[in-house]
């Protein structure tokens, strides 16, 4: 398993909130993602099926104070209706981008999990930075 995190700049740790038995696996995934992986790895917990609120064995509450204890992300998502999907990968990637300005992750470093280019047109932004339409021509 260690391969599979080699490089992590992130993970996504996620569960079915219909099913306890995945919640009960989280905390020997999470020891092995934070054994295996660079400390400034961004962890975020994902409740899955949040759809399925009538067939629910786990808690937003009990799940959240998972969280909270072991200083992760948290959310809950329907993969089914797409409901906070992007929003996870988008918060991910936005405290992965903080790790890095705030000198957690070196860019340059192998090991960081991150690879870099220049922005294209047509991105999103992991900023709250308008984009500099200014000096661009539209002809």
């Amino acid at each position: 398993t260690r391969s599979y995190y080699r490089g992590a700049a992130g993970a996504l740790m996620v569960y079915d909130i219909t099913r306890r038995s995945t919640y009960n696996h989280l905390s020997s995934w999470l020891t092995d993602t934070r054994n295996l992986t660079n400390p400034n790895t961004v962890i975020f917990l994902i409740g899955n099926k949040s759809d399925l609120e009538s067939t629910r064995e786990v808690t937003y509450e009990e799940a959240k104070e998972f969280a909270d204890e072991n200083g992760l992300m948290f959310l809950e998502a329907s993969a089914m209706s797409g409901q906070n999907v992007e929003e996870a990968f988008l918060e991910t990637a936005r405290k992965i981008y903080q790790n890095i300005q705030e000198g957690r992750l070196d860019l340059n470093a192998s090991e960081s999990g991150v690879q870099h280019r220049p922005s294209q047109p047509g991105r999103t932004s992991l900023t709250n930075e308008a984009p500099n339409t200014k000096d661009q021509c539209s002809c």
